[in-house]
């Protein structure tokens, strides 16, 4: 039985908070807080890959949404991605389809490919059972070299 504290909420919504904000087009790193938390011991280690996972993959859909409402814009001129390199992305996700979302958990390239998603509008059940996938398994990893075993 998980018995929460005021000092645990905040620990997770700390961790909910860096793993939403790491899934974003924001420059933040949830790995570091996962495995902070996990080193403590304070908390159930599920619990934490729990909370990690659902913040990230929630970030990552607000990626897609953003992709979705973005493309209504491109002809701006504030607009910061050129048409060519929308169509670039573009292609590239048309290649290798939904299954490049299995990469959402990838440094630098993983969030502009969860907004390409939003902006080819991938079905959101589709894209939500990828990211998942894909971000849990990153979480999981973590763990698994907090235990030595990788």
């Amino acid at each position: 039985m998980i018995h929460l504290t005021q000092y645990s909420m905040m620990q997770y919504l700390a961790l909910f908070i860096s793993a939403f904000g790491a899934a974003t087009l924001l420059p933040l790193q949830s790995e570091a807080v996962l495995f902070s938390f996990l080193a403590l011991k304070q908390q159930p280690a599920v619990v934490l890959l729990l909370v990690a996972t659902v913040g990230n993959v929630l970030g990552s859909c607000v990626n897609w949404w953003l992709g979705i409402k973005i493309e209504q814009f491109k002809h701006k001129k504030w607009f910061p991605v050129s048409q060519q390199h929308m169509q670039k992305a573009q292609t590239i996700y048309h290649r290798y389809g939904f299954y490049s979302l299995l990469l959402s958990w990838v440094p630098i390239i993983g969030d502009p490919i969860t907004l390409i998603a939003g902006v080819l509008k991938e079905n959101f059940y589709r894209f939500l059972l990828m990211v998942t996938i894909a971000k849990a398994g990153r979480y999981l990893c973590i763990y698994l070299l907090y235990l030595g075993v990788m």
